[in-house]
């Protein structure tokens, strides 16, 4: 097998077995001896990446191989260009120290399926979408990184990671498709 892509539906565990009857990848993929070359947060969407090959898998979860990720960002606000400068320069989360990213501000995506329950809205609150880049991804980062500049996130959807993203491959949610692994570095 190559390498499986799914988008990842809000509120999914990554992983196969279950826990507290929250939904699991074994929900929407049924697929033997398959597992996830890396992890979005329960509360996050998008393209997640999974093989049975170890070599691979590690290839593209460890930290040292460092395959951009793009995460589009609906944040509570509107960014100026003081919390877009702070987003981009290594940011001090307390526990470690990000490295310099991407972050631009975009307008929403036409593209992008509506999440289910869908996004609080609160009419003296504007909100915005940021485009961020990564070569990294520890644990809950975008969602503190925002926080910490004074805009939190109100929805995470994960586009891209290296060469492979929903723009090229364009999925929904739950669904998923087999590519080769050359499409990751392309």
């Amino acid at each position: 097998m190559a390498l499986i892509l799914f988008n990842k539906p809000f509120q999914v565990l990554c992983q196969f077995s279950p826990q507290d009857g929250k939904a699991t990848l074994a929900d929407h993929l049924d697929i033997p001896n398959i597992y996830p070359a890396g992890r979005l947060d329960y509360d996050s969407e998008g393209l997640m990446l999974l093989t049975d090959d170890g070599k691979l898998q590690h290839a593209i979860a460890h930290p040292d191989h460092k395959e951009a990720k793009v995460y589009l960002v609906q944040v509570d606000g509107v960014p100026d260009a003081a919390s877009l400068a702070r987003l981009q320069a290594p940011l001090d989360l307390g526990d470690f120290t990000t490295l310099p990213c991407q972050a631009v501000r975009i307008a929403e995506p036409e593209w992008l399926w509506p999440r289910n329950p869908p996004i609080r809205q609160r009419a003296d609150q504007p909100t915005s979408w940021l485009a961020i880049t990564l070569q990294e991804g520890k644990n809950r980062q975008v969602r503190r990184m925002t926080a910490a500049v004074g805009l939190p996130t109100l929805r995470l959807v994960r586009t891209s990671v290296g060469g492979i993203s929903l723009a090229t491959h364009p999925l929904l949610p739950g669904e998923w498709m087999e590519v080769s692994a050359k499409d990751l570095k392309q």
